[in-house]
Parts: structure tokens; sequence; C-alpha cells
């Protein structure tokens, strides 16, 4: 490791000295029962590994756990396993069953605003209308992330959520002027849209397009509250094959291009999915002068 560690390397969004990343090898060494989310919780802690709020930056520590691990200097215990059908445990109840079909125009169903997702009975249901009816389903978000539901006086018309960024997109980030260590130190001020539904039964003219614009209103406020930072842009991708992103560009989010086909993480994973249209929102004027580090640190 001394060859390779010999200064401070950025890894995971964090820079590590080399007394570091031997303290973090000698942890994994000295408690190989634990299971990996507990070793990163410990790792944060000793580490004062922490977002602004506070809380651990678990999800970056497994990131740089897996990657030691595949470059053989540490050993992980086993990932837990879960049997077929068990991961997500979401049944269907009456709660979201199929209600009586809404039409309409926007206009008459004002006002319409998003309800952060807060206590648990309301994150339960929000996960079982969208695993019931997206197309995607449910899966747990990655990283940072806020959860919504579309409302009305005519009661809920759907769910949003943001969460973690992209990796690496090669559009976006040669559009933003971003390079390798910038990216890794600012990630953060980046959120994906990755869920929009509006339900079934909900077919209102403009509501997804309007739905995004009252997003980009409070996302940066709520962002705040919740981690102690501000994002300033946002990104969504949309499967050319199923959908034409028309909401996007109603709310005039900008077409980048498209990715390459391998998935969030982008240049790490080979298996090969969809190439995906690009689209993207700036939340302030400056992004691209706080996203390349000109602007001082965003906290």
């Amino acid at each position: 490791m001394a060859k390779q560690y010999d200064t401070p390397v950025l890894l995971c969004g964090r820079y590590f000295t080399l007394q570091e990343l031997l303290e973090i090898r000698e942890t994994a060494r000295m408690f190989p029962k634990l299971s990996r989310a507990e070793l990163a919780n410990t790792l944060c802690e000793n580490l004062d590994w922490v977002t602004p709020t506070g809380k651990y930056k678990t999800a970056s520590c497994l990131q740089l756990l897996e990657k030691l691990e595949g470059q053989g200097l540490i050993d992980l215990p086993a990932k837990l396993e879960y049997k077929s059908g068990d991961k997500n445990g979401i049944g269907f109840g009456p709660q979201t069953a199929p209600a009586s079909l809404l039409e309409g125009r926007v206009a008459d169903l004002e006002p319409i605003a998003l309800e952060p997702v807060r206590d648990r009975s309301e994150l339960r249901l929000w996960n079982e209308y969208v695993h019931r009816y997206h197309e995607l389903g449910y899966k747990r978000p990655f990283g940072a992330h806020q959860r919504y539901f579309i409302v009305s006086a005519a009661g809920s018309l759907g769910c949003l959520l943001f969460a973690a960024a992209a990796w690496a997109l090669q559009a976006r980030d040669e559009w933003i002027g971003w390079s390798e260590v910038d990216r890794s130190l600012r990630l953060n001020l980046i959120v994906n849209n990755t869920r929009l539904l509006i339900f079934p039964w909900v077919r209102v003219k403009n509501l997804a397009s309007k739905t995004l614009s009252l997003a980009a209103k409070r996302i940066s406020s709520d962002w705040q509250e919740r981690y102690g930072y501000s994002p300033v842009l946002l990104e969504t991708f949309v499967d050319p094959e199923k959908h034409r992103g028309t909401c996007y560009r109603a709310a005039n989010w900008i077409f980048l291009g498209q990715t390459k086909g391998r998935g969030r993480t982008e240049m790490h994973n080979k298996r090969p999915f969809t190439r995906k249209y690009i689209y993207v929102y700036p939340l302030c004027c400056d992004f691209r002068f706080i996203l390349c580090g000109k602007g001082g640190d965003v906290r």
C-alpha cells in the first residue's frame, strides 16, 4: 500500500493519507464479523467522515471499501443475500388501489403542491405506490435523497424522487467543464430525478411539467434542511424507447445527449443498458462556477 498511496490520494470524494488507509485496513482485519454497513459506520466515526449535518457518509465509505477490496488491499465480509422476492418486501394494499378517473386541466386542480415524505407511514405508502405503478418499480434510493407526494385538493396525484447523481456522464461532465477531481469533490451538488410518477387514473395535461417546476423551486431548501447544503444542478435520464421527455422540455430542462448505456456508475459498469437521454436543470446562474470549485465549497 505504501508504494501506491505514499501521498494523500482522492478516493470517493475525500483525500486520504497513507496512515488513514492503513488504519482502515487494520480495522477491517480486527473486526471481521462486522457487517459491511457496521464496518463503514465504524470507519466514518473514526475518520470523522460525515455530512454537513453530522451524519455518517456510509454510502461513500462502502464505495471506498469495495474499491480497496478490488485492489486486493482489504478483505470484506460477504454481502448479505436476499431471497428472491424479499428484497423490497412491498405488498399491495387497499390504500394504493386504483382510484376514480381524474381528468381536467392543471388550473382546475390548483393549488398543486409537493409534500415531502417524512414519517414511516408516508414512506411505506410512497414506496408501495411507486412499486405498484411505476414501470421501474421501487428500488432503494442511492445516497442522499428526497421523496415527495404530488398533491392537490383532489388528493394525491403522484410521486417524485430525487437521489444521488450518476458518477460519470461524459456529456454532462464536458458540458460543466469538470475535471475528475472537481467531480469527485462536488458530485453531491448534483441530484438526479430518478422517479416521476403520475398515477395512471390522473389524466391532467401538463401536470408532469408543473410538478418539475414546483420541484425546481423547493429542492434546494429541502436539501439544505435535510443535508446541510444546497444542490446547484438537477439531472435525469429518459428512455427514448418508452418516453419522449416532453415534460422535461416543457419545464425548460436542457437536453445534453445520451448515456453510453452502462448504468448509473457509467464508467465502472460493464453490463449493457439502454442508452438514455440526459436532461439537466440549473438551479442557480453560477452553477458552473460552483461545481468547478471557483466559488469555494458549498456546505
